[in-house]
């Protein structure tokens, strides 16, 4: 079966990247992805196939059936997922193939995703016969934005008919190398909320500064009071991660103090209670703080994906699927990662493995996801597409969640 696989996959390894590369040249944001669900649904529909469409506003799913059925006459059902938006990146790659969306480009490898899943799907039709089981194909919009695009197509009726027993995606990973795989049992990703703070002063003369309350100081001032979240109120078994990315003075310049600013930041962790914790210490330093220093401090908090954890027996067989698949010697077991990933709400429903795909091509510089540089090793989609159809054949045989 392997030995199959792989051909199938080798066969189709040109059409593939062809795939790949016309999802990079034409990338489209979060909820803008009208024209990579025409182009999914269409791959789709040429393997025979019926795609839904609009799920979410812009997601795609479809059914594959297999032979196998209960006494009942319900089948198992295992769901495969890739994500599809870009972000709002410049592109400096200088690739033949490199975004014509200025401003907009696949930085995250959600074309490779997305295109592996296709092949998959591909060599899955071709190999219908060995499925004891339904397939589910699920792309999904909008991962990179809230609320996401998990949490959108479900409420959109994603599962309203067949509800999976298991669910797998991966993501692929530029500190690894091509043709090695990598998972993690139990927790894996963080949960992630974001923050959006108002500091309130009063503005006037940048010359005046006694007449004046300086949002700016206070803004400052809160930005160090609040490292002692994570530094003397986090347990040091529990990571966690408080990050602002964002600072702006609403109508400040050289000479004028502004009578407001605004932060945006983040705050991730794995822990249920520790996350709610954060909200309210965070609160309070910071509104602590403001009105120490004669302002005021309004919080808003954004709670966005919980943790990503990996169910131990759909990782397990990840990992011995992925040995058998490509030698034991190109599988790793994964550390705790403090990125985040809405894949976590599939995974608040139905157990699942979130897994990951070396990307780099060794001896070549490295650039890290979310980089206008990013580079994926073509050569890793022929690989993940054999390695996701073998994984799904293998999860419909074994069934590890009846």
């Amino acid at each position: 079966m392997i030995e199959r696989i792989k051909q199938l996959a080798h066969a189709q390894r040109e059409e593939v990247i062809e795939w790949r590369r016309w999802m990079h040249r034409h990338p489209e944001l979060s909820q803008e992805e009208y024209g990579t669900m025409a182009f999914v649904a269409e791959r789709l529909r040429e393997m025979g196939l019926e795609p839904r469409t609009g799920i979410g506003k812009t997601g795609v799913m479809a059914m594959l059936s297999g032979k196998w059925k209960e006494e009942s006459g319900k089948s198992y059902c295992v769901a495969l997922r890739a994500d599809y938006d870009a972000l709002p990146i410049t592109e400096c790659t200088g690739l033949p193939f490199a975004s014509e969306n200025p401003g907009v480009m696949h930085a995250c490898g959600h074309d490779m995703h997305t295109c592996s899943l296709l092949g998959a799907a591909k060599i899955l039709t071709q190999m219908r016969d060995q499925l004891e089981g339904d397939l589910m194909f699920i792309f999904e919009p909008s991962e990179e934005k809230y609320p996401g695009g998990a949490r959108m197509m479900m409420n959109d009726g994603l599962f309203d008919e067949v509800t999976p027993n298991e669910i797998y995606s991966f993501h692929c990973l530029p500190e690894m190398d091509f043709g090695r795989v990598g998972m993690r049992k139990g927790k894996y990703m963080a949960s992630t909320d974001e923050l959006y703070w108002t500091v309130k002063g009063k503005g006037g003369h940048g010359a005046t500064p006694h007449l004046n309350v300086d949002p700016i100081l206070i803004a400052s001032h809160i930005v160090i009071a609040l490292q002692q979240v994570v530094s003397r109120n986090a347990a040091p078994m529990s990571p966690t991660v408080l990050t602002i990315g964002k600072i702006e003075d609403v109508g400040g310049r050289t000479n004028i103090t502004p009578d407001t600013v605004k932060m945006e930041g983040i705050i991730r962790s794995f822990d249920p209670e520790w996350r709610l914790r954060t909200h309210e210490l965070i609160r309070k330093i910071s509104s602590g703080v403001a009105e120490a220093m004669g302002g005021e401090c309004d919080l808003f908090v954004d709670e966005g994906y919980p943790p990503v954890i990996n169910d131990d027996a759909c990782t397990q067989q990840v990992h011995d699927n992925a040995c058998a698949f490509l030698g034991e010697e190109n599988v790793e077991w994964l550390d705790l990662r403090m990125t985040a990933e809405d894949f976590a709400f599939y995974q608040q429903k139905i157990p699942g493995c979130y897994f990951r795909i070396g990307i780099h091509e060794p001896g070549t510089p490295f650039s890290n996801l979310h980089r206008p540089n990013l580079i994926v090793d073509e050569r890793s989609l022929e690989l993940a597409n054999g390695l996701v159809a073998y994984n799904a054949i293998m999860a419909l045989k074994n069934r590890i969640k009846l």
